[in-house]
């Protein structure tokens, strides 16, 4: 967009085409000033600030660490889930600021990242951690692109993941457990042990930790033996997500409990399970009843309080009470609670975590219950997408890459069945 200058009377002034509103032609025209220089120098950035309206930065001077924070003020902020959120922080301040934060967004290049990715794999990062931070880049990177157009293309596209050799680089979070080392949890863990019902509950149902700790007895149909899925629990800051960590990086403990919305609307779905299961969850019923009766006041009850999130999503804060308190807001009956009705959250897991890990010298968590379900399953010949529809992904190469694991007894089926459909000898 051009314009000009001119001289009227004694002073010169300035002048340029703006967009047409409603079909009509807008000029936007200043004068007053002394010289024709200073008019020009006035043109200049009366151009500027007009082809960069609603931009706080130039963007030929914007450090790759400003935009960062711009793309997650614009974007993350608004579109992402606290979690998403949280883990995109983590990955700015400790990987992209240090890395990358004082190049000129416009002078950044795919061979410095290209560096990094590789460094990223000789200092040990599992292959999906280094894959996490690289995309993540990519997408900050890529509203530069557009809509910003900041940049003209984005150089991660340019950038190749450094190969990993089989097994290598993988992470313990997709842990297959063998049917012996399961027994081993449950006889650690038994019926009377408060996480004797997540435990079960993963294993036979494959669902998500913040799943499991989120549901409540009016999700599980005990005559239909189903559970549905439509809601998770998070333990969560309020305010920008950015303030949970404090000066040192280290998250600051002023969290509460809260339920929202799956991540996605694939993770929405009713699950059906077994005898074994339904046998459990019928006990667990029974002894919460019984519990809620004998210890009266002693005995704590949830509810849910909505509140408004920073986009302005609702969402439900949980706070237990003596059960003789009367609350006037909806009653969470919650599945996985101690005897006294006391909540067992995903932080008290990691107790679990550790026993195994100390006592019964085996790797545990709980993510690894849902990826030997799944695995089970396919091991034993259930279809991909009954598999995908269970877990909650949203397409099935999910389920192949992120939790189908080459088991011996795949292997064997794998020989058996081409054995089966040959016959040279």
């Amino acid at each position: 967009m051009k314009g000009g200058t001119r001289k009227r009377g004694k002073t010169w002034s300035y002048y340029f085409d703006m967009g047409a509103v409603n079909g009509k032609r807008q000029k936007k025209e200043k004068g007053g000033f002394s010289t024709k220089k200073e008019a020009e120098a006035a043109l200049a950035a009366a151009l500027n600030q007009y082809n960069t309206a609603g931009t706080i930065f130039t963007p030929s001077e914007i450090t790759v660490a400003d935009f960062l924070d711009l793309w997650f003020d614009q974007y993350v902020k608004m579109y992402c889930k606290y979690n998403t959120q949280l883990n995109y922080v983590k990955i700015i301040e400790y990987h992209l600021k240090p890395q990358f934060g004082s190049y000129h967004l416009k002078a950044l290049t795919a061979a410095p990242i290209q560096e990094y990715a590789n460094d990223l794999k000789k200092q040990g990062f599992a292959k999906s951690t280094l894959k996490n931070i690289i995309l993540t880049f990519s997408a900050a990177l890529n509203y530069a692109v557009e809509p910003l157009n900041y940049i003209q293309f984005n150089p991660v596209d340019r950038v190749k993941f450094p190969k990993y050799e089989y097994g290598e680089g993988r992470l313990g979070i997709h842990h297959f457990i063998p049917q012996d080392d399961m027994k081993r949890v449950l006889e650690r863990f038994p019926e009377s042990s408060p996480f004797y019902v997540p435990i079960m509950i993963g294993y036979y149902t494959g669902v998500r930790i913040s799943e499991c700790f989120g549901l409540t007895w009016d999700r599980i149909d005990l005559k239909n033996q189903t559970i549905t899925i439509d809601r998770q629990i998070i333990k969560r800051n309020f305010g920008d997500v950015r303030d949970s960590l404090d000066k040192g990086r280290e998250k600051m403990d002023k969290s509460e409990w809260y339920f929202q919305s799956p991540k996605t609307e694939t993770s929405k779905r009713v699950i059906r399970y077994g005898k074994t299961l339904q046998g459990v969850l019928q006990a667990a019923y029974k002894s919460k009843q019984k519990n809620r009766i004998e210890l009266g006041s002693h005995f704590t009850e949830y509810y849910l309080k909505p509140e408004k999130d920073e986009k302005g999503d609702t969402i439900f804060r949980l706070f237990g009470v003596p059960r003789d308190v009367a609350v006037s807001l909806e009653k969470a009956d919650l599945v996985c609670v101690r005897p006294d009705g006391s909540a067992i959250s995903t932080d008290s897991f990691k107790y679990v975590c550790r026993i195994c890990r100390t006592e019964l010298h085996m790797e545990f968590n709980y993510h690894s219950l849902r990826h030997t379900h799944a695995t089970m399953l396919l091991e034993a010949g259930a279809p991909i997408k009954d598999v995908q529809n269970r877990l909650g992904h949203a397409d099935v190469q999910t389920t192949i890459n992120r939790y189908v694991h080459d088991t011996d007894n795949m292997k064997n089926e794998t020989v058996e069945i081409f054995e089966r459909i040959t016959d040279l000898a």
